[in-house]
């Protein structure tokens, strides 16, 4: 039909348009980022590691990054994800990770703060159960670029949020 035409244009024209934009080109990983890799206290399996690769590729390429890592519960999301926020970050970029609940938000905080403190890296956390004088702090933060990474709920979507460098 007519629409279904219409619609599938208005589709490759966006997918064109996403084409010809020019990304960040991310630096190969420094040796602080092998350090951070090789402090994951697991095996990274097969399919991760091609993620990783995948991810990384992408982020040093001109193309924006563009992709979906899907994965059931368990299967090592998180660290890939957090790689990507480590080599962006040691690009002088600012990170937002946004997660469903705020039961999760504050699991990925305490996982990204316990992984990434050492390398002298800010995390905080954004949700309805942060108070507003904290939250007032990590939008300041966010500004001026002394928060490196900011994980929360749709919370981290509002108009409030300035980033120095994202």
């Amino acid at each position: 039909t007519e629409t279904t035409i219409e619609k599938n244009n208005d589709i490759i024209k966006v997918q064109a348009e996403r084409d010809a934009k020019q990304g960040y080109i991310y630096k190969e990983d420094s040796l602080e980022q092998i350090e951070f890799e090789n402090d994951f206290q697991f095996v990274v399996t097969k399919d991760q590691q091609k993620a990783i690769d995948d991810v990384k590729q992408d982020m040093e390429s001109s193309r924006p990054l563009d992709r979906l890592i899907c994965g059931d519960v368990g299967f090592g999301k998180t660290e890939v994800a957090m790689r990507a926020a480590f080599k962006a970050v040691d690009n002088s970029k600012q990170v937002v990770y946004l997660a469903p609940t705020t039961v999760l938000t504050r699991q990925h905080y305490y996982t990204f703060k316990e992984r990434f403190e050492k390398y002298g890296i800010r995390v905080e956390l954004l949700n309805r159960f942060v108070p507003a004088s904290k939250q007032k702090i990590v939008l300041d933060g966010l500004k001026k670029g002394y928060v490196d990474i900011v994980i929360g709920t749709h919370r981290v979507l509002s108009s409030d949020l300035v980033f120095k460098n994202l």
